[in-house]
């Protein structure tokens, strides 16, 4: 008998949620369990921060080990990023900061552990399987990133060839799914139901013209199904902590259910 998942205690619940976006972020790149915290890198994908960083830090004695391992291996950046979250041990942050860590970015992690409230309206919503959706999502991604890097003032995006190979990566084991008005890609959203029963859903863009129609909620619940169909009970989803979906999840029946934030140096 499958258990009860939605019915695990709030402890648990975190300890899960902390795995499954770890492991979210670790499809598709090489991952290594050292020092107490796990690497994740992808040479292919320098930019990426997400694909190369160090996560699910839980061992405050190494902390000097696990800085000079990350030089070992993220020789060749730039760059430095550690993730901070619940169950990180205070200590660890702090010896961060003392390393020269100070630029971060905060995430609020939600959580759906009932029924979805939103009325979804019929939507157009196929995956995205052949060469032709990777291209149409891969055109949404630029303006999704062009769009976020003009709300932070930033002059040059990331490399887009690269954001869309980090996403092709993790498929199929975490689905891209494209929604279509009159046959053009005009929105887009990924389903991972995890390997530990908390299922993860990503990434959510809809083109500024296709906006306040129904498409984004439309695409939500197309995958949070997808997530608890596969396997997922609680389904988790991620939000800039600074920008306002969130309150459009809560609405949805997502509770807020911690913090996570990325050390740079």
């Amino acid at each position: 008998m499958r258990p009860n998942l939605n019915a695990m205690s709030e402890p648990d619940l975190i300890e899960r949620a902390c795995e499954t976006i770890e492991g979210y972020l670790a499809l598709g790149n090489e991952r290594l369990e050292a020092c107490g915290a796990i690497f994740i890198r992808n040479r292919a994908t320098p930019s990426r921060y997400d694909a190369n960083h160090v996560g699910l830090i839980r061992r405050a004695s190494q902390i000097s080990n696990l800085l000079a391992r990350a030089d070992v291996e993220y020789a060749h950046l730039d760059y430095r990023q550690f993730d901070v979250d619940p169950l990180t041990p205070p200590e660890v942050e702090a010896a961060l900061s003392l390393a020269g860590f100070s630029r971060w970015s905060a995430h609020l992690v939600m959580v759906l552990e009932g029924a979805l409230r939103a009325s979804s309206k019929a939507c157009d919503i196929r995956e995205v399987v052949d060469e032709e959706a990777w291209q149409a999502f891969g055109r949404l991604q630029a303006l999704d990133h062009l769009e976020y890097n003009q709300r932070l003032g930033k002059a040059v995006p990331e490399s887009s060839a690269e954001w869309l190979a980090y996403t092709r990566s993790k498929s199929p084991s975490a689905r891209t799914w494209l929604a279509y008005v009159d046959d053009v890609a005009v929105s887009y959203f990924t389903s991972w139901p995890g390997n530990n029963g908390v299922g993860q859903v990503e990434d959510l863009f809809t083109h500024p013209h296709y906006r306040h129609r129904g498409i984004a909620t439309a695409l939500i619940a197309h995958c949070v199904a997808d997530a608890r169909q596969r396997g997922a009970g609680p389904v988790l989803i991620s939000t800039d902590a600074t920008d306002t979906p969130k309150q459009m999840y809560a609405d949805m029946g997502f509770r807020p259910l911690f913090i996570g934030r990325s050390q740079y140096r």
